[in-house]
């Protein structure tokens, strides 16, 4: 069972089938996607990844994955899961541009931090996020992430990963 979590103007809860379209046009949004993974998925894969949520990391209990809520509307994805890339548990982020620059990100951020420290009793928790982009590191700088090392990706992009201790 995963846990529902709160902060002040959010709420982090379990994916409910009716989220499919909000989850595919915020992952088919470019100015979202093209910080997500390895950029735009198409739609098909992005719906594919949907289901998965259900079919897999929910069904085997694999790790933590949220809807982003405020006043019930869908405005984000959240996660928090092992990663071999940084030898320990990432979170993973991403808000609608309309939830842009009002705070929000801080706080699925901090919430997330929250559960790996409290819930999962981590001793440090990680980030990945492309160089370039410059919003995501200041934020996580803000609340108390360290930039650790950097990975080359297949591109040739340089990926930070950045890393949190209580």
């Amino acid at each position: 069972m995963m846990p529902t979590l709160r902060t002040e103007r959010l709420l982090l809860e379990p994916y409910v089938p009716a989220d499919e379209e909000a989850f595919i046009a915020l992952f088919q949004d470019p100015r979202v996607s093209v910080w997500m993974g390895d950029g735009t998925a198409s739609e098909e894969e992005d719906r594919a990844l949907f289901g998965r949520i259900f079919s897999k990391v929910y069904a085997r209990e694999l790790f933590a994955v949220w809807a982003v809520r405020r006043d019930g509307v869908l405005v984000g994805h959240a996660e928090i899961k092992p990663s071999e890339d940084v030898g320990g548990h990432e979170i993973v982020y991403a808000l609608a541009p309309a939830a842009w620059g009002s705070g929000l990100g801080t706080e699925v951020a901090e919430a997330l931090v929250g559960h790996g420290f409290g819930t999962l009793g981590l001793a440090e928790v990680h980030a990945t996020v492309a160089a370039a982009n410059t919003a995501s590191l200041r934020l996580l700088g803000r609340i108390g992430f360290e930039h650790v090392r950097d990975l080359t990706e297949d591109d040739g992009s340089t990926t930070r990963v950045l890393t949190r201790r209580p």
